[in-house]
């Protein structure tokens, strides 16, 4: 099943997204390469693409797992927990339906 997970940003994390960024992305392409990754990517904080120091919000990835406690239990080892850039994360079914 899929599952959506939107990681949520905590203040002034910037530097500390940047440096955990090459770690974060390595796990994400695991997933691609499995087949098993529907989209991923940060949520700027600004309407802009590129949002410069204002950094982002969060991240958003949808991927497919075998149970909603698999998906919570590969959310919680995201490199951007452990440097402290996530203060919260919501992990919940998805069903895609289009395109």
């Amino acid at each position: 099943m899929w599952y959506a997970i939107e990681g949520h940003d905590g203040p002034g994390v910037l530097e500390r997204r940047l440096g955990a960024r090459t770690a974060h992305l390595a796990r994400l392409t695991a997933l691609r390469d499995e087949g098993r990754l529907l989209l991923a990517g940060p949520c700027p904080a600004i309407d802009a693409e590129d949002p410069g120091p204002a950094g982002f919000s969060g991240s958003i990835v949808i991927a497919e797992f075998e149970s909603l406690e698999a998906a919570r239990a590969w959310a919680d080892a995201d490199p951007y927990i452990e440097a402290g850039v996530y203060q919260r994360v919501d992990v919940r079914p998805f069903k895609p339906v289009l395109p």
